[in-house]
C-alpha cells in the first residue's frame, strides 16, 4: 500500500464539475480522491480525534468534530443551527452574537434538491453549490432569497408541509435519483404555500424574502463507476480500518465493494489513507 496522507480528517472538498471533484483534507493536505475511483484504497482511524475548534484531545467527538467544551459553548453548535426557527439572537441570548452576525444574519437560500426524492432545504448564499454536492443531490433549484438564517427556517417549515425536508441516505446510495420537473414542484409550492409566504414577507418585509423565478436547474453527476450491491456502513469507533476497491463518491460519502462511510462523520479523526494502484481482485 501507499500511503497517500495522514492528519486530522475533514469533510471532502468538493468543486463543481461534470462529474464532481473531490479531495481529502487532512490538516492542511488535500489529497484529490477522483483519481482513486476503481482502487483499492484504506483509511485507517489512528486512534485520537482532536476538536476541530480548540486542538483538545477528546474521546468522543460531537457534533461532528468538537470536544464537549466546545459543543456547549459554541454558536455553531447551538440547537437553532439544526433548526433555524429557535434562533434566539433576538433575546440577547446567542451563544457569540459576533459569530451569529457573520454567519446566520446573512442571505440564505431556500432551494429544492433531488437526492433520494425531491426535499426542501436552506443553506447560507456563500454555500452554493457546495451544499447541493455534499447532499447528494443529482438536481437542485435555488427558489427564494431571504434575508436570515431564521427567516428561511420560518420559510423552510412552512414547506416541509408539502415537500420533505429529509434525505434518505440508502437511496441516495443505491443509484440515482429518479428526475423530476423542479420548476414545475417550484411553482406547486408558491400556488399552495403563497398566503403564508405572503404572511412572512408581512412580519419581515417584502425584500427579506424574494422568489426566485429566474433560476435554473442545476444538474450534478457524480464520479460513480458503480453502486454497491448491498449498503453496508464502516464504523471507525468499533472497527479502525474502513477498505475496498472505491466504487464512487456521492455527497460525503465513499462507496465501496466492501461497504460505505459518510467521510463528514468523521471529522477530526486522525487517519491514514493509503492506496494500491490497481482494484483488488
Amino acid at each position: 500500500m501507499t500511503e497517500l496522507g495522514r492528519g486530522s480528517l475533514s469533510k471532502m472538498k468538493a468543486h463543481l464539475d461534470a462529474p464532481v471533484q473531490y479531495a481529502f483534507r487532512l490538516g492542511d493536505e488535500e489529497v484529490p480522491v477522483n483519481p482513486l475511483v476503481g482502487k483499492h484504497l484504506r483509511l485507517e482511524y489512528l486512534g485520537a480525534i482532536h476538536c476541530t475548534h480548540c486542538g483538545r484531545k477528546t474521546k468522543t467527538s460531537f457534533s461532528q468534530g468538537y470536544c464537549y467544551p466546545c459543543m456547549q459553548k459554541l454558536a455553531q453548535c447551538d440547537i437553532c443551527i439544526m433548526s433555524p426557527e429557535k434562533c434566539h439572537y433576538d433575546a440577547g441570548t446567542c451563544r457569540e452574537p459576533s459569530w451569529g452576525e457573520q454567519f446566520c444574519m446573512t442571505d440564505h437560500v431556500v432551494y429544492l434538491a433531488n437526492s433520494s426524492g425531491v426535499k426542501v432545504g436552506i443553506t447560507r448564499a456563500s454555500q452554493v453549490p457546495t451544499r447541493w454536492i455534499d447532499q447528494g443531490a443529482t438536481q437542485a433549484l435555488p427558489i427564494l432569497r431571504v434575508a436570515t438564517r431564521q427567516q428561511s427556517g420560518f420559510v423552510e417549515d412552512l414547506l416541509r408541509s408539502q415537500v420533505a425536508d429529509k434525505t434518505n441516505w440508502r437511496a441516495l446510495l443505491k443509484g440515482d435519483a429518479v428526475p423530476v420537473d423542479l420548476l414545475a414542484i417550484r411553482e406547486q409550492l408558491f400556488d399552495s404555500c403563497g398566503s403564508g409566504i405572503a404572511d412572512l414577507q408581512q412580519r419581515f418585509g417584502l425584500q427579506a424574502i424574494q422568489p426566485l423565478t429566474a433560476a435554473e436547474v442545476l444538474d450534478i453527476r457524480y464520479p460513480i463507476e458503480a453502486y454497491p450491491a448491498k449498503i453496508t456502513s464502516f464504523n471507525l469507533d468499533k472497527q479502525p480500518l474502513a477498505e475496498g476497491t472505491l466504487l464512487g463518491i456521492k455527497g460525503q460519502y465513499l462507496m465501496f465493494d466492501t461497504g460505505v462511510i459518510n467521510i463528514r462523520k468523521y471529522t477530526a479523526y486522525q487517519l491514514a489513507i493509503s492506496c494500491t494502484p490497481q482494484a483488488a481482485s
